[in-house]
């Protein structure tokens, strides 16, 4: 965080005073090269970069700490998690299959039977139904069929 910057209200004096901390301090700081562990990061902030764009933005935490480890380059899942969030690397998940077996009618449907359900005797009145059943094989359909008797 640089202090002298035009972001800032305040003087370096007076921040430094209030953190108590010498204005020789605060510059040496400042002009310090970046440490082994920043270097770090900021390599492997390029490599998570590059594998998560090599897996067109599929690969998530993990699957980017596993190519990294065939890279040969070891870093932890955690780091790998918490690197990407700071890049702002979010995966694109895509949407599950949405099977839809039907139309939609034109208009509106005739109500044939009325909604009316009763039956003075079996065989009057037949019902069906087709539902659909999600097994995995394409155009899957159960159709039962059940005659209504009912007294009024």
């Amino acid at each position: 965080m640089r202090l002298d910057t035009e972001e800032y209200a305040y003087s370096v004096e007076f921040m430094c005073g209030r953190l108590g901390v010498s204005r020789s301090g605060y510059y040496d700081w400042r002009s310090r090269p970046e440490s082994a562990t920043a270097q770090r990061r900021e390599e492997l902030k390029l490599l998570i970069e590059k594998a998560f764009d090599m897996s067109d933005s599929t690969y998530g935490h993990r699957r980017i700490q596993a190519q990294l480890d065939r890279w040969g380059v070891s870093a932890g899942v955690e780091l790998v998690r918490r690197l990407m969030r700071e890049q702002g690397l979010v995966l694109c998940q895509p949407r599950p299959k949405r099977f839809n077996l039907t139309q939609a009618a034109a208009g509106q449907v005739p109500d044939l039977g009325g909604r009316d359900f009763t039956a003075d005797a079996p065989g009057e009145k037949l019902v069906g139904d087709i539902t659909y059943i999600a097994t995995g094989e394409a155009g899957c359909t159960s159709r039962r069929s059940s005659t209504v008797a009912r007294k009024r």
